[in-house]
């Protein structure tokens, strides 16, 4: 006498092959393994220390300390994993987008600030060229130093052609109409 599988979500292995819950049909039709799956890649030996330099290279040697060197870890002072470290900075192509927002803010006192924004875009100039030689970082700042620059410095040549404009107008005016008071 058998009794019946189980309810409630537990299933026994042993009747999970019995479509007819019969005890005599067999559970299940692949055999059991006999040995462990081989993994490929894996030590003959899990317990056996691994090191990054197998295969005869020279090993680095570790310093004594408080951190010592764990089985499977690379030794103390090994470069890590992230990120390489960023580029050194260009300063002057940080100057150049300085003077070149100080340039496009002259552009509020009339508009003959902005011709500050001139010595910024000239500095971007320089400071691109030296990124390329050298390397560095900083393109970015250079690139909006120089945009900035030239922006300013033409906002700044139209306001002073417009003031210039104002003024021989307003010289030209005959001055006998603002005296009499008529208008």
């Amino acid at each position: 006498m058998t009794n019946p599988p189980p309810s409630g979500g537990w299933h026994d292995p042993a009747w999970s092959g019995q479509q007819s819950g019969d005890p005599t049909l067999p559970v299940s039709s692949q055999p059991a393994p006999t040995q462990p799956i081989a993994v490929p890649y894996a030590p003959t030996d899990p317990y056996a220390p691994t090191s990054p330099y197998a295969g005869g290279a020279p090993q680095i040697p570790t310093q004594p300390g408080p951190y010592a060197a764990t089985p499977g870890y690379p030794p103390p002072g090994y470069p890590g994993y992230g990120y390489p470290p960023a580029p050194k900075q260009n300063g002057l192509a940080i100057a150049a987008m300085v003077v070149s927002i100080i340039g496009a803010l002259g552009l509020c006192a009339y508009g003959l600030g902005g011709y500050i924004g001139a010595i910024g875009a000239i500095l971007g100039h320089v400071s691109r060229k030296q990124i390329k030689e050298r390397g560095e970082g900083g393109e970015g700042f250079a690139t909006a130093g120089i945009i900035v620059g030239w922006v300013a410095t033409a906002l700044a040549v139209l306001a002073t052609i417009v003031i210039v404009i104002f003024i021989v107008w307003a010289a030209n005016q005959d001055p006998s109409s603002f005296e009499s008071g008529t208008y």
